[in-house]
């Protein structure tokens, strides 16, 4: 079992998560964040003062995955999210030692789905 966050641009989202389903991956977490890498911010002037922007608004997407999934979901994040300009995001995949059901207490893979 895997556990991969991908960090994409906000406006991204709809199609990462059209990509996702075309390859039959439903079970998604989405939450707002704020970060910085290569953009580096930006300046913007607010009533004559100058403002230095540097946390940038992305989306982390968490998704827990069989191993056999890995692959296809990888390609469908960079799928739908790739724009090709510095700022379209990471994705890191990490081991999953458990991962258990509340509602049945199912554990592992089945646990999953």
């Amino acid at each position: 079992m895997k556990l991969i966050i991908a960090y994409v641009q906000p406006e991204k989202l709809n199609s990462v998560k059209q990509s996702l389903y075309e390859k039959e991956i439903y079970k998604i977490s989405v939450t707002n964040a704020l970060g910085c890498g290569q953009q580096k911010g930006y300046h913007e002037s607010y009533r004559g003062a100058d403002l230095e922007v540097n946390l940038l608004k992305k989306i982390r997407i968490e998704i827990a995955v069989n191993d056999n999934f890995v692959e296809p979901t990888v390609d469908a994040i960079i799928k739908g999210a790739r724009s090709g300009r510095i700022g379209d995001g990471k994705i890191f995949v990490m081991p999953l030692d458990e991962c258990i059901r509340i509602r049945t207490g199912e554990k592992g893979s089945e646990a999953i789905g």
